[in-house]
């Protein structure tokens, strides 16, 4: 007995099942698979795009962190200074002066000590991960010759 259509119906159905088994299983002897490779340059460039945006947010990680750092060296240095420059007023004078010029540079005074002429403070700048924190001491040079290379 033979279908309407001289046999279409069943070579039809064969057709689509060996596609569909092909497609998984590759064709035979030539180790290339039926299945495209459409799309998978789109996968790949989602993946370098995701990579990209990685290392671009560690790279503005270390900026920020580089900026912290510089931030609290310059803040410290002129705190210091700032002491140094006000030791005659007594030591909580001095401090004072320089907790104002750490606030106006961004800086928070965390340490601050006057013995003498020399003054010795430690400064953060910062928040969180990204805190840095310098020690910085000022005053007058020493005697001439003080300082010995070896």
């Amino acid at each position: 007995m033979r279908c309407r259509g001289g046999g279409r119906l069943v070579r039809g159905v064969a057709g689509r099942l060996g596609r569909a088994v092909g497609g998984w299983l590759g064709r035979a002897g030539t180790g290339r698979s039926i299945r495209s490779d459409r799309g998978s340059a789109t996968v790949w460039s989602v993946g370098a795009l995701a990579v990209l945006c990685v290392v671009f947010g560690v790279v503005l990680a270390m900026g920020q962190a580089a900026v912290a750092r510089h931030r609290a060296a310059a803040g410290a240095d002129l705190a210091a200074l700032a002491a140094a420059d006000h030791w005659t007023e007594g030591t909580s004078a001095a401090c004072a002066r320089a907790d104002r010029v750490a606030a106006v540079q961004g800086t928070r005074l965390v340490r601050c000590a006057v013995v003498g002429e020399t003054s010795d403070l430690t400064v953060i700048s910062g928040r969180g991960l990204f805190a840095a924190e310098v020690r910085s001491r000022a005053g007058p040079p020493g005697p001439p010759g003080a300082l010995e290379l070896t």
